[in-house]
């Protein structure tokens, strides 16, 4: 696994957290979404790197 595979899964788990943080604070639903959007992403797009699908 090299460093782009490990910054992309790190980021998408940082941002699950802030999903995660921004539900408990009653944040606006959009800016949940688009957070979960943008960790659903970040680690599809790890996981696809390390299985060589998409390099």
């Amino acid at each position: 696994m090299n460093g782009l595979n490990t910054i992309l899964i790190v980021l998408g788990l940082f941002l699950a957290g802030g999903v995660y943080s921004f539900h408990k604070q009653k944040m606006t639903m959009s800016v949940i979404v688009l957070l979960a959007i943008g960790s659903a992403m970040c680690l599809a797009a790890g996981v696809l790197r390390i299985q060589g699908i998409w390099e």
